[in-house]
């Protein structure tokens, strides 16, 4: 089976992060795949050398050229699916019915509709998107749920860790809160720097410091609220990073603060390094998480309720944090193993692609 996987953004979010990992893991599985990216995207740099690319410049919904260039695409490598990501490329493709390719979307948040009603199928990553699509008028039986997978990581290797301390200026003894996304409002920050803010200086002797990975609009301010909350010399700003990993494998609990979160790509990553976490209750942490089981789970914009969750998870001994980091790694593979996903989108392909042949 030939399939064609086309993103239209340059990001490196939670997305994009996905379609990096689906992508190579298709491709891993031995079929025929052609991934269609931006020139010099961060998706198109984390796709494996060996994943054949096609560069084209989607520069908006109306980009006749683009839309032009991804049909040629289309014609030469004759994919059995295209799927799309997000609402520029699914609106820059359009294919007719009741014949190949079938064109499928799959979304990972609760956008705009109208990008997307041409579409033959939709896949949505949490089971909200999928009544959200249904609840207006998409099809009940062309709406399917697939969740995300993050792989586990390999056990960390602490000369590593203690280099990537260093390297952030993180002291040895400190205890580390984690955090990591793009600097937006949605991603509720401030309220993580405002509960850090009434958190102790140490807790059981050892210092305890923030760090938070990502970029954004918001960093001139978020930088400002560190320094006039007094904790600058305490926060550190780790800008964006390709990798996450080496944070979360020296850090002792991360922390999710957002205001709004459709899945929560990056609990899976915490989980898959087996740290526990502590996050707020957006859908998408609710689907997921199981509150005093695999993590902690408060209100949303409420830094002291955030606050006293760090505080309560932070006095935990070595062994309980564990015991709290592994339960969530145990629904990692559980529910988000990477050969489950990878079987259930391989399987809606062929079903979909056997009823267009059925009906040819």
């Amino acid at each position: 089976m030939r399939v064609m996987q086309i993103i239209g953004s340059r990001g490196g979010g939670g997305a994009e992060g996905f379609f990096v990992r689906l992508t190579n893991a298709l491709h891993d599985s031995g079929g025929q795949l052609l991934a269609v990216t931006l020139p010099e995207s961060q998706v198109s740099k984390g796709l494996k050398p060996e994943v054949p690319q096609q560069h084209i410049a989607m520069r908006g919904v109306w980009d006749i050229f683009a839309r032009w260039k991804i049909a040629r695409a289309i014609g030469e490598f004759r994919p059995h699916v295209v799927q799309t990501w997000m609402g520029r490329a699914t609106r820059l493709v359009s294919l007719g019915r009741g014949r190949l390719p079938v064109h499928i979307a799959r979304l990972g948040g609760y956008y705009k509709l109208h990008n997307y009603r041409h579409v033959h199928a939709w896949i949505g990553n949490t089971a909200g998107i999928c009544d959200y699509l249904r609840a207006n008028g998409f099809p009940r039986e062309r709406v399917f749920h697939i969740g995300n997978f993050v792989e586990p990581a390999a056990v960390a290797d602490q000369a590593c860790t203690s280099a990537t301390r260093q390297r952030f200026s993180i002291p040895e003894d400190a205890l580390l809160i984690a955090s990591a996304g793009r600097l937006h409002s949605v991603k509720g920050f401030s309220d993580l720097l405002q509960a850090f803010s009434v958190l102790p200086p140490a807790i059981a002797g050892r210092p305890l410091h923030l760090l938070i990975a990502g970029d954004g609009e918001l960093a001139s301010s978020l930088h400002d609220q560190a320094a006039s909350l007094g904790i600058s010399g305490r926060v550190c700003w780790a800008g964006w990073q390709q990798d996450i990993g080496p944070l979360l494998d020296m850090s002792d609990v991360f922390a999710c603060p957002s205001r709004q979160e459709t899945l929560g790509n990056i609990i899976l990553e915490a989980w898959a390094h087996g740290k526990p976490v502590v996050s707020t209750a957006t859908r998408g942490a609710l689907e997921i998480m199981t509150h005093e089981q695999d993590g902690l789970i408060v209100p949303c914009a409420q830094p002291e309720s955030l606050a006293s969750a760090l505080r309560d998870i932070l006095t935990y001994d070595a062994k309980t944090l564990s015991v709290i980091g592994e339960a969530g790694r145990s629904t990692l593979l559980r529910e988000h193993g990477k050969e489950h996903v990878i079987e259930q989108y391989l399987d809606l392909y062929r079903q979909l692609v056997r009823e267009v042949e059925g009906d040819a």
